[in-house]
């Protein structure tokens, strides 16, 4: 018999039974609902340019410090873009040369896979490698590394993700060295199995075995990848160095035209913002995304700039802004309740801070999905409301009736607006915390009302000032609220551990449903899941979650996710900060990037690229070594 019939013989017999009736989806690429915006035969995705040269270096920063190459660990500080080496079956970001295109949402094209195959009701897929893909030695990448990769994760990977997966995976398998089955469990929604999967990264088992390195530990001789981009030198909390390889098995591929076309990417690393300006400004790295708003608006008055050797841009951003604010840890017995959390809260002042520390240049966020068609607004109303109602006791009365929660407004002429206070002070006193002779809040058992707030000493000014005078207006309330800047190793440890009543942290926004997020908003992992600061507990929201990955239309997946944002602000978990719904970019002029930027990346190391001349023009100017 045949080698080729032996092979079609093994995969007839992987298929579970069929029903007559059920169908077979065959793509070259995965969205949950089936429809995909390219077609099998796309020549490149349609925001790149096809033609752009390749060459060049990108030079840009980083806070801190690194000891480790391996950003998989919940140990050690792993080093910036140290994920991009690798790739999985479709891909996931576009900055690492996955397959998950920057103007669509929800859509994954094959990446390690060059098709996949799944039953209607996605009880298993499979996958089909393209042959010719290698890691950076040269070896195969093959269905074998694909299984141990998957593995690999579920047993030394984050606990919150292995816990989540073993639920919903039931085995993965090489069914030949180039074809890779899973299995899913029945009974449980079909939202975040095939994608899943799909976008594991995958390792080399031969590396893995002759080293006996560990996922879980932190390590400078980082593991190998097949991506587009190898590791080329590093020195330890100085610099990173990733080189594009010439060698790389996947030029050939309609979703890398125009993309990855920097020869080297250079990352810098400084102790804190203020001496990487200084050094961005001297040339030492030649790109910069700017968040600071006083940076932006006063820092950016130097030779280079003036000469037009240095180029500003404020470029549009499509996505919801990141749900950053000043998070509770719900783990701490005082901030279980709610009214000293809105109490706390009232004493940020978004419009003095934007003002007097911002230069105006930010809006105020309220919700989880600020701007989107996502966001709750009002009363709960239609579809939406009757969605509440159903969960019964879970959704408190109020919630059904009253406005979503909004952030507070406050007077930008003065830093502790009265008003605001004298509630907070209300909220504190009915909560148990009254102000004794000395000024002090304290419950009945006479302890302290403490609130303590660490920094990363690598953080901006502008943060330091903020939390600064945040802190200022909460010991106005009588508590006794203090901050401290520590370095960024500490700070990274202290969040792991969640040892702080508030961070200055972040969730992540959401479009669309999937299981990631009981990971970042669920009960199960919430003790531990480094994707929930707060430890946010609550069983409506799990609900709400758990109804969202049933639901069969886009309609009814928005009216959960709707609903989803209103209670996450009915939970006051964190206080919302501000947002830009634009890019502040700051690069010598040497880049160029497509005229029209896709909705959903700025794609600086995706799709960007370097100009050769204006590179040697300013090099003879003496503007760059």
């Amino acid at each position: 018999m045949s080698t080729l019939a032996v092979t079609f013989g093994a995969l007839m017999l992987a298929l579970p039974a069929l029903a007559e009736d059920e169908k077979i989806i065959r793509s070259h690429g995965y969205s949950y609902f089936g429809d995909l915006t390219y077609p099998a035969d796309f020549p490149h995705f349609s925001y790149v340019n096809p033609d752009a040269p390749k060459g060049g270096e990108i030079a840009l920063w980083a806070p801190g410090t690194f000891d480790s190459m391996n950003p998989y660990s919940r140990k050690g500080r792993a080093g910036r873009y140290s994920w991009m080496v690798y790739e999985s079956l479709l891909g996931e970001m576009p900055a690492s040369g996955g397959g998950a295109p920057a103007d669509v949402y929800g859509e994954m094209y094959g990446l390690l896979a060059e098709r996949l195959e799944y039953d209607e009701g996605k009880n298993w897929v499979i996958f089909y490698m393209r042959p010719e893909a290698r890691f950076s030695d040269g070896v195969p990448v093959t269905a074998h590394d694909v299984v141990f990769s998957h593995n690999l994760l579920l047993e030394q990977g984050l606990p919150s993700y292995a816990q989540a997966v073993k639920k919903r995976v039931l085995s993965s398998e090489a069914l030949d060295d180039h074809t890779v089955k899973f299995t899913f469990a029945p009974g449980i929604s079909r939202r975040s199995l095939i994608d899943q999967v799909g976008s594991v990264p995958v390792w080399p088992r031969h590396w893995y075995e002759e080293t006996g390195a560990r996922l879980d530990e932190p390590r400078l001789d980082a593991a190998l990848g097949s991506g587009p981009y190898v590791l080329d030198s590093y020195e330890v909390n100085r610099r990173i160095v990733y080189k594009r390889n010439p060698d790389y098995w996947g030029w050939h591929l309609p979703i890398n035209k125009g993309r990855h076309n920097f020869d080297s990417i250079r990352i810098e690393y400084f102790g804190d913002d203020s001496a990487a300006f200084e050094a961005f400004k001297a040339g030492e790295y030649t790109f910069r995304a700017e968040g600071n708003s006083k940076q932006w608006a006063t820092g950016y008055q130097f030779p280079a700039v003036d000469k037009k050797w240095v180029k500003l841009e404020t470029l549009p951003d499509g996505t919801p802004p990141t749900p950053t604010g000043i998070v509770f840890n719900l783990g701490r017995e005082v901030l279980k309740d709610k009214r000293v959390r809105e109490a706390i809260s009232l004493g940020y002042n978004f419009e003095w801070t934007n003002q007097s520390l911002q230069f105006g240049l930010f809006k105020q966020r309220h919700s989880f999905v600020q701007g989107s068609h996502l966001e709750a607004k009002g009363a709960p109303e239609g579809a939406e409301l009757e969605l509440l109602k159903s969960f019964g006791d879970l959704a408190p009365a109020d919630l059904l009736t009253e406005p979503a929660v909004m952030a507070h407004s406050s007077k930008p002429d003065r830093l502790n607006d009265r008003r605001n206070l004298r509630k907070a002070m209300k909220l504190l006193d009915a909560a148990g915390w009254p102000v004794g002779s000395d000024g002090k809040r304290r419950n009945a058992d006479g302890e302290l009302l403490t609130i303590n707030f660490p920094i990363a000493s690598s953080g901006s000014a502008t943060l330091e000032a903020v939390v600064e005078t945040f802190t200022q207006n909460l010991q106005a309330m009588g508590i006794d609220a203090k901050f401290e800047k520590i370095d960024p190793a500490q700070f990274t440890l202290r969040t792991r551990e969640r040892d702080y009543d508030l961070v200055f942290d972040s969730y992540r926004t959401f479009l669309d449903t999937g299981t990631g997020l009981h990971q970042m908003y669920g009960s199960s992992e919430a003790a531990f899941s480094l994707f929930n600061p707060a430890g946010l507990a609550s069983p409506l929201v799990d609900a709400i979650i758990d109804y969202s990955l049933e639901t069969t239309t886009a309609e009814d997946r928005d009216t959960a996710l709707m609903a989803l944002d209103r209670v996450l602000r009915y939970e006051r978990i964190m206080i919302p900060v501000w947002y830009n719904d634009s890019s502040w970019v700051a690069y010598w002029d040497q880049y160029e990037h497509p005229a029209e930027l896709p909705t959903y990346a700025l794609g600086v190391l995706d799709f960007w690229w370097y100009n050769a001349d204006k590179a040697a023009a300013l090099k003879a100017a003496g503007a760059l070594r």
